[in-house]
């Protein structure tokens, strides 16, 4: 028999996290906890949590739909998968703490070079929005601590500032030094997003996200066939579950990647969907936590490592909070790696 319960527990910011939403200090997360009485002590964990104005499931009923799931788990019915659309990242912390407690409750979902800490994972070094000295002082940091690959967030400090900050990387390290990836959030407006894509173009970019809003499929159509920098679609993804509806998607934007953010999109299943049809269309592809504690972090990364994409990926959100979960993962070098020899601390969550 199943048992089934959740735990609030915010995750707070270490510094505040400056967004194109707004500035985020902390973090509105449950984590599922699913036992089965005929293995005692054995629990999986599964994190259900969002982000203000960009998860679909930020709504008033979101924790009398976690009371709902947990009553239909331990009365053995099945929650209905369609409430993935309005609730993906309680269908990503379903899924995740299911496979956890099937897999022994260690939060170890199989056996491979990442877990046994000999390959890790590369990763972008994320610069936060703030005022240009703080983020030329955080692009320092990323290139010292090894990163070959920078993700800059634009859009929310003024553009002359943000291209002065490219142009200044650019003078002391090549494309062949660091690749920049930029995150717009849909900052730019569709009358002069192209632009400001051409300046951004001078500082050989390696892609773009979200230059525009989601839900404006002709202007972002338009923008992926002619803009100078390589487009990836983010947002515009969330809340589109059926499998037609993602295969006309990116058949009529075409963009030359898709950014994978599971707690958002449904879950690990969903987002292999994703990319299943992005790989028949060539478009490439890369995952990206959704500001996950080390909990969540880890069932990404886990996945991740066996899709063997090569490009680095955005899982460098692990050292934001406070009050994150002591884990076996580890930042090194740019890169993403799980320590063997190093355990959990999850006893606050402990039923």
């Amino acid at each position: 028999m199943l048992r089934a319960n959740t735990i609030y527990y915010p995750l707070i910011f270490k510094m505040p996290a400056g967004t194109s939403r707004g500035v985020l200090n902390k973090k509105e997360s449950w984590f599922l906890v699913i036992e089965d009485s005929h293995k005692p002590g054995i629990f999986g964990l599964g994190e259900c949590s969002l982000i203000p104005g960009l998860s679909p499931d930020d709504r008033s009923s979101y924790e009398a739909e976690l009371g709902a799931l947990c009553s239909q788990i331990e009365q053995h019915s099945i929650w209905n998968s369609n409430r993935g659309g309005l609730f993906p990242s309680i269908r990503f912390g379903l899924e995740t703490a299911l496979l956890d407690l099937n897999t022994g409750g260690n939060r170890l979902f199989s056996q491979n070079s990442f877990t046994s800490g000999h390959e890790g994972i590369p990763i972008n070094g994320l610069v936060w929005m703030g005022e240009k000295s703080f983020m030329e002082k955080q692009v320092k940091e990323k290139i010292q601590a090894g990163f070959s690959c920078i993700k800059i967030k634009v859009g929310a400090i003024d553009f002359a500032e943000e291209i002065e900050l490219l142009r200044n990387i650019r003078a002391n390290f090549t494309a062949a030094d660091i690749e920049i990836r930029l995150d717009a959030n849909g900052a730019f407006k569709p009358e002069d997003a192209m632009e400001k894509l051409k300046y951004l173009s001078d500082f050989s970019i390696h892609s773009i996200e979200q230059p525009i809003r989601q839900g404006q499929t002709d202007q972002m159509a338009g923008l992926c066939k002619t803009s100078p920098i390589p487009i990836a679609l983010d947002e515009e993804l969330i809340g589109i579950m059926s499998v037609n509806d993602q295969r006309t998607l990116l058949k009529q934007i075409r963009p030359q990647y898709i950014i994978l953010k599971p707690s958002l999109l449904g879950g690990v299943t969903v987002a292999d969907t994703w990319i299943k049809l992005a790989e028949e269309l060539n478009i490439g592809w890369w995952a990206t936590s959704a500001l996950e504690s080390n909990i969540g972090l880890n069932a990404v990364a886990q996945w991740v490592f066996t899709k063997n994409n090569p490009m680095p990926q955005g899982l460098g959100t692990g050292q934001l909070y406070k009050n994150n979960f002591v884990s076996p993962l580890l930042i090194s070098n740019g890169g993403l790696f799980h320590n063997k020899n190093a355990g959990w601390d999850v006893s606050t969550l402990t039923p």
